[in-house]
């Protein structure tokens, strides 16, 4: 019993530790050019190990890059975005049938997700798709017509890409090439990898005060592996690298929305993973300038979180093995308190 008090009581300080870093990173900072790289996926399994390279010299350097010709056609990522849209524009009512439940990161939110880092709700609303836990979250098809099957086939192809590219983080760790897929596997009743719709407020007609907080305080992701699609001309995202985060004001760098590209960056689950060698990237969406476009913001990031009964250590054994789930758990409650 004691053993067991003392791994959770170490367990928790991990986590809490992580949550105090994150309290840190609300101020303005100031603004710096940084190059995200852009690394190309085509004919990839013919140039998997150098494709591997580039992805590990990006996620060790700066936390963020972009794929191109990463296989999910414009034309798919265009119709889950007006779909994102149709969606966010049902009555308040109607989405509140479908509302996020504690802890299960399925359903609808309003203005509920506040940040350590800010102390004050995120300006934004979302919906996350869990698929094991979906089946009373669908809005139907009187609401919105063909809502979910976009959205399935969107969700599975993000996961496809997502588990391309973490077959490269597993080969440069020297894990089995399959290694991350069979701990994402999305037929297993434990997946709990999120398709995540979200639509940041417009700003027309808002007041100057409306424009000192946050559409999304900074922060870390918990998962392995994020990817976002953005909207070409809404912008507003920010990073600043893991490695650079260690105190005083920090630097950030707009990523701007780009056709044809996903932005990707790596979440504290990864981190763990590999022992501490790729860093999760802290990130933020600023509010518009009032000499911007003042629209509403709609992005779609896909979480790559490892399915709840997989066990998390790196090849060095840094830190205890933990499960998923608990893992997850840890960090959602320590943000909680």
């Amino acid at each position: 019993m004691e053993t067991t008090t003392a791994q959770t009581r170490a367990k928790t300080t991990y986590s809490l530790a992580e949550l105090d870093k994150e309290t840190t990173f609300g101020g303005m900072g100031r603004e710096k050019a940084r190059d995200v790289p852009q690394i190309d996926l085509s004919n990839f399994e013919a140039r998997k190990e150098e494709i591997a390279d580039q992805l590990w010299k990006a996620s060790t350097e700066i936390g963020f890059f972009q794929l191109i010709n990463h296989g999910i056609p414009q034309s798919q990522i265009d119709e889950a975005f007006e779909f994102t849209e149709r969606f966010f524009n049902l009555p308040m009512d109607v989405k509140a049938k479908y509302p996020l439940e504690k802890g299960t990161n399925s359903g609808w939110e309003y203005k509920a997700q506040v940040r350590p880092s800010t102390g004050t709700a995120d300006n934004k609303e979302s919906y996350q798709i869990t698929t094991p836990r979906m089946a009373p979250l669908w809005p139907t098809g009187e609401e919105l017509p063909g809502f979910k099957a976009v959205m399935l086939a969107f969700e599975r192809a993000n996961w496809a890409l997502g588990m391309k590219v973490l077959s490269c983080f597993a080969l440069k760790l020297g894990f089995a090439p399959d290694f991350f897929t069979e701990a994402h596997d999305p037929l297993s009743p434990e997946y709990q990898s999120t398709l995540r719709l979200i639509h940041y407020m417009a700003m027309e007609n808002a007041k100057p005060e409306d424009f000192t907080g946050w559409r999304a305080g900074a922060h870390t992701d918990f998962d392995c592996l994020t990817l976002l699609h953005q909207r070409p001309g809404q912008g507003g995202l920010q990073l600043c690298p893991g490695k650079e985060a260690t105190g005083g004001e920090l630097e950030w760098t707009d990523v701007p929305p780009l056709p044809g590209v996903v932005t990707c960056n790596i979440g504290d689950m990864l981190m763990r993973w590999s022992d501490d060698k790729l860093q999760s990237t802290l990130h933020r969406v600023r509010m518009p300038r009032e000499d911007e476009y003042l629209g509403p913001r709609y992005s779609l990031p896909f979480f790559c979180q490892a399915n709840k009964d997989a066990i998390i250590q790196g090849p060095g054994k840094k830190y205890d093995p933990i499960t998923a789930k608990d893992y997850l758990w840890q960090r959602v409650t320590a943000n909680a308190l």
